[in-house]
């Protein structure tokens, strides 16, 4: 069963809001401050860009990476700080996250 880009494109917003989300609230103490909230915007504006994703399931997954590197190495940093603790924070994403990353992978 295929899904949808736009179902993708609003699962990926999701996954990387929560993860910016969890980054700011332990890094700057607060729910989203002004550098988290516009790091957001560029990434759901690149995902809304990004004319691959018919055939991948994460950026991660892309071969072409369409951030500035100034994003991109924002980006890395939240996921890594991220990556890890969203096990205990959302459990389902994560595993959702790598069930499809390694499906994709396989292909």
């Amino acid at each position: 069963m295929a899904v949808s880009a736009k179902t993708k494109r609003s699962k990926e917003k999701a996954v990387i809001e929560q993860m910016i989300a969890l980054y700011c609230r332990k890094n700057h103490k607060q729910a989203m401050c002004e550098d988290c909230q516009r790091l957001l915007e560029y990434a759901c504006q690149r995902i809304d860009c990004c004319p691959f994703m018919e055939t991948k399931s994460f950026c991660s997954n892309c071969k072409v990476h369409c951030y500035q590197s100034e994003m991109r190495e924002k980006i890395r940093k939240v996921m890594r700080f991220s990556g890890p603790r969203m096990l205990f924070h959302k459990p389902w994403l994560v595993v959702s996250h790598i069930y499809h990353s390694r499906k994709e992978r396989n292909l």
